[in-house]
């Protein structure tokens, strides 16, 4: 099924970026879930991916941190380069102290890192990945807007902003794309976030499509997963006290799926896709076969009775535990200084 799908191209936001209608989200090759994989096979893994028409790739400097810039970097020799939409990101600081910046220095020098690593002469989409609540967000996009003048990056983006950041921001140098996380069991983002991005002519490229793994194999997941796998002792979801749960969601929807005649990762994402023209999502996985079925999931077709039913299995409140913890820096907490106000240090 999936090899027989041609990806088609869309339009992110309205400034004239233009990607692959599904991208790879690249964290879990390098970071996070587990160890490191095998970079020959990450390598092998990227070529496809360009080859079958899946062009836009999502990194940052935060994952590793540097290591997956590093290994873009090396896939993207060889005239690769050409043939894709490089996302990447700046703001967490990578010294292990998890602080955010957006002063103009800081961006400058992460955006001087990022193309090194990069091997690349520009950025196609540069993302500020948290918002740095001690710096106005004018400020930030004064230094990004700079960038995009001097060509080093194309164009600008926001993850996890809020709605109000998202207009300050824009107010400065257009957005071309906000990164959040969207799924059938994370919808908070559609009451202030998304009809903002749509009044603006803002991209949506939703990360998490899948629920990092677990709208694909249900609580069973968590067994496979290393010691060293965030979603083991990070991300409230998969805890214990919430997982059998949760557990009932992934159930329903693997019902409906093989009532579809697809699986529950393509229903999921399938979800996704069914939101408009003007989505994108960048699940991530590391096995060809994953992403062959992630594929695949552009041929998925949903009555808007199938999104209901889809929607009525993971209801707000039939979800147990937060996308992050509570200390976790999300959109929620992303409001700026205002400009008059704030004096640099």
């Amino acid at each position: 099924m999936a090899m027989g799908t041609v990806v088609p191209r869309m339009k992110l936001g309205s400034q004239g970026l233009e990607v692959s209608a599904l991208g790879l989200g690249c964290m879990g090759m390098s970071a996070f879930y587990g160890p490191p994989k095998p970079e020959p096979d990450m390598i092998a893994l990227l070529h496809h991916a360009v080859t079958a028409g899946v062009t836009f790739l999502d990194t940052s400097d935060y994952y590793g941190p540097y290591t997956n810039e590093l290994l873009l970097g090396k896939a993207l020799q060889g005239g690769v380069r050409e043939e894709v939409q490089l996302a990447t990101k700046f703001g967490i600081s990578c010294d292990g102290k998890q602080e955010v910046h957006g002063d103009p220095a800081y961006v400058r020098a992460a955006c001087e890192g990022s193309l090194s690593r990069l091997r690349v002469d520009y950025i196609d989409l540069y993302y500020q990945h948290r918002i740095d609540t001690k710096v106005p967000i004018e400020v930030t996009m004064g230094e990004l807007k700079s960038l995009v003048e001097e060509g080093k990056i194309k164009y600008i983006g926001l993850s996890e902003a809020s709605a109000s950041t998202i207009r300050r921001a824009h107010a400065v140098h257009p957005i071309t794309a906000v990164q959040l996380e969207w799924s059938i069991w994370s919808r908070d983002v559609e009451e202030d976030i998304i009809p903002t991005c749509r009044e603006l002519g803002i991209g949506i490229v939703a990360y998490s499509p899948l629920g990092r793994g677990f709208l694909s194999g249900g609580a069973k997941l968590i067994d496979s997963l290393s010691e060293q796998d965030s979603r083991k002792n990070y991300f409230p979801r998969f805890q214990p006290e919430n997982l059998s749960k949760n557990a009932q969601i992934f159930e329903r929807v693997n019902a409906m799926a093989t009532r579809k005649g697809c699986t529950p990762s393509q229903l999921a994402l399938a979800w996704v896709h069914h939101q408009g023209r003007d989505v994108c999502p960048i699940p991530g996985t590391t096995k060809i076969d994953n992403f062959n079925q992630n594929v695949g999931a552009l041929s998925v077709k949903l009555t808007p009775e199938d999104m209901s039913e889809l929607e009525s299995y993971a209801a707000a409140d039939d979800v147990q535990g937060g996308r992050y913890p509570q200390t976790a820096n999300t959109w929620k907490y992303s409001e700026t200084p205002p400009l008059p106000s704030w004096r640099s240090k």
